[in-house]
């Protein structure tokens, strides 16, 4: 299946990014790591999106059902195609926590928002993100993280 969003060396690189989660060797890779795959390529779903474009399987479905390349990318398309929020989403996002409206918010703060709201992020998740924001305040400027996340 030829997708038009991408190239033919991007979906040999998408070939071989969803032969690595095949753990059985039948050249599927199953629904619980669809997730992942598409993470790993690039793009950022919510796990609600995931779950709408496979269908809203069952947790048991998630776990047990399989799906091909052929049956995948048609799923990659659609998640590369979402709108995906910019740099001022984010950075207006985040400006609701700047409560002396100097460019900064807590680092604990955005630690708490980061564990605790949408799609939760765990403490080495956290960490990892936040390693190097903070000033020696341990304030950090909201603009130049967005940045920074969106340059990874």
């Amino acid at each position: 299946m030829a997708a038009p969003d991408f190239t033919p060396d991007q979906l040999e690189d998408f070939k071989e990014a969803f032969g690595l989660f095949d753990r059985v060797g039948d050249n599927m890779v199953a629904f619980n790591q669809v997730a992942a795959i598409m993470r790993a390529l690039g793009q950022n779903p919510q796990n609600k999106e995931v779950n709408e474009i496979l269908g809203n399987p069952s947790a048991d479905d998630l776990a047990n059902k399989r799906l091909k390349f052929d049956d995948f990318l048609p799923m990659l398309v659609k998640v590369n195609q979402m709108p995906k929020g910019t740099l001022d989403d984010y950075v207006e996002g985040l400006r609701v926590f700047d409560k002396e409206g100097n460019g900064t918010v807590m680092g604990a703060e955005l630690r708490i928002v980061l564990g605790t709201l949408g799609e939760k992020m765990t403490e080495v998740e956290i960490d990892g993100l936040l390693q190097g924001q903070e000033d020696e305040n341990g304030s950090i400027n909201y603009e130049a993280f967005v940045k920074h996340i969106l340059s990874v």
